[in-house]
């Protein structure tokens, strides 16, 4: 199959590498990703994100693949939300926060398994009530944090008020991916 008839994806880990627990070097990951058969691999920090080409079209199957063979060659579970180079173009286009794009430490995107429910999204409101601002759109949960996200309270609030697994990433981090997802649908 060529470079035209495989998919760009990229693949966001969740709790690896923080505070010094359940370390995975990125050159391990690289590596493993390359074993599993998957080209044009590169990663970005060591917070978990890997830019990959995959010869089929199905993020879930690719996400069950890479969970199973994550936990076994590391030995714990890491949740992966796998998303295709469009998925990351919407994310960037649909930010309803644009005005703060320019501060990347204070705008972060959260990758979420499921579009949450009305009842979800109104249960995490009713938490809102510091300077945080949210909105979700699909499965992308967008959080304006003008203190930062270590500051901000409502943050920690987020994963076990929505109940919605997902993982975090800041704005920087966000249009890096893209343009590692850019170059990779490139090559």
């Amino acid at each position: 199959m060529s470079a035209k008839q495989s998919t760009v994806f990229v693949a966001l880990f969740s709790g690896i590498n923080v505070g010094g627990n359940r370390i995975v070097k990125m050159a391990e990951l690289k590596a493993f990703f390359e074993g599993l058969g998957f080209s044009d691999v590169a990663t970005y920090v060591q917070s978990g994100n890997v830019v990959f080409r995959a010869k089929t079209e199905d993020a879930a199957a690719l996400t069950k693949e890479l969970e199973t063979a994550f936990e076994k060659k590391w030995g714990f579970n890491s949740r992966i939300m796998v998303r295709d180079a469009g998925w990351f173009e919407r994310l960037v286009t649909d930010n309803p926060y644009p005005e703060v794009a320019g501060e990347p430490t204070k705008l972060h995107a959260y990758a979420l398994k499921r579009e949450p429910t009305a009842e979800e999204t109104k249960r995490l409101a009713d938490k809102c009530t510091g300077p945080e601002r949210f909105e979700i759109k699909g499965d992308v949960l967008y959080l304006h944090a003008p203190d930062g996200l270590g500051k901000s309270a409502f943050a920690n609030l987020i994963p076990r008020t929505l109940k919605v697994p997902g993982t975090a990433r800041n704005w920087r981090s966000v249009l890096a991916l893209l343009e590692m997802a850019g170059k990779a649908g490139r090559a």
